[in-house]
């Protein structure tokens, strides 16, 4: 299955947060943190439907949502500011992702990252992980139409580092993220999230690939 699904592909594109980066306990903690300082509820459909979404969008969606009197920057504000130090000293690589990505970097494979996160977030961190050099085009939610339930932030892309989507593999954590990128002609690879634990077996069977860590794909 390995072989079927990565040897001859032109291009990886990767989700971050939950896909590359340990770094779901930091907006676990900003999530409930910023309930927490509203005094708003923790809703189960307003969280699952959070995963998905852009920055900007999640922010205009809370605000919504729970008919905050806040505006859309000041929820972005608020939100940068929880989860910036934990960017800037804490959150670490996933399990055999350095290793993975710089094995396709030597191969030749273009890598982008197409994320839900901002720019201001993930950049240091990328750098500070050592892994900022192997990527070749950044794609963010922001920049599109719609969330990752569709195809869009992967096709930005992977035109962006000039492959076609049939050439390319999308690597994510969320089934929402899956789903898009099999729209759009994408190989999938799920890896495993605890917090996507609940959706494993339905990511088992509808992700061309699931791995429990980088390590699996070495």
């Amino acid at each position: 299955m390995k072989e079927n699904i990565l040897q001859s592909i032109k291009g990886a594109i990767f989700d971050l947060d939950g896909t590359l980066l340990n770094s779901m306990s930091v907006w676990e903690y900003v999530d409930e943190e910023f309930l927490k300082r509203h005094s708003l509820p923790a809703v189960d459909d307003y969280l699952e439907k959070l995963g998905p979404m852009g920055f900007h969008r999640a922010a205009i969606y809370t605000k919504d949502f729970y008919q905050m009197t806040e505006s859309v920057e000041e929820i972005l504000n608020e939100w940068m500011v929880l989860a910036k130090d934990a960017y800037d000293h804490t959150v670490q690589l996933k399990e055999g992702a350095f290793d993975f990505l710089r094995s396709l970097h030597e191969k030749g494979v273009k890598i982008a990252a197409a994320t839900s996160n901002h720019l201001e977030l993930f950049e240091g961190t990328l750098r500070r992980c050592g892994i900022y050099p192997f990527f070749d085009a950044f794609a963010v939610t922001s920049e599109v139409n719609r969330n990752k339930d569709f195809p869009d932030v992967y096709f930005l892309a992977a035109e962006r580092i000039g492959v076609a989507p049939s050439e390319a593999a999308v690597f994510e954590d969320i089934l929402a993220g899956i789903r898009g990128a099999k729209a759009g002609g994408f190989r999938t690879v799920a890896v495993a999230e605890p917090l996507s634990v609940k959706d494993e077996p339905i990511l088992r069977q509808e992700a061309d690939l699931y791995i429990e860590s980088f390590l699996d794909i070495l």
